[in-house]
């Protein structure tokens, strides 16, 4: 294309790149919240099996926090240090 640079065409395609990776935050945050709802009404059936429920919510919610760090990871690696540029 004529007046775009291969860099500037790489930096707006990584851009773009890094706002589709955000996605996966946004399925995290709606994933942990139905979880959670879920739970509270666990508890408010089995009030006794309130340490278990907590238990287990907490840790489903941590294993699924890691894929939206994952792709806040892989957002903020294509903003600030890009790999691809060093191939131009």
């Amino acid at each position: 294309m004529p007046g775009i640079d291969g860099k500037a065409l790489i930096l707006a395609f990584s851009a773009l790149g890094a706002g589709l990776a955000m996605i996966g935050g946004l399925g995290t945050g709606i994933g942990q919240g139905i979880a959670a709802g879920k739970a509270a009404e666990a508890v408010a059936r089995q009030p006794e099996a309130q340490g278990d429920i907590i238990r287990t919510l907490l840790l489903g919610d941590a294993i699924a926090e890691t894929s939206a760090i994952y792709c806040l990871i892989i957002a903020l690696i294509l903003i600030f240090a890009n790999p691809l540029l060093r191939l131009l």
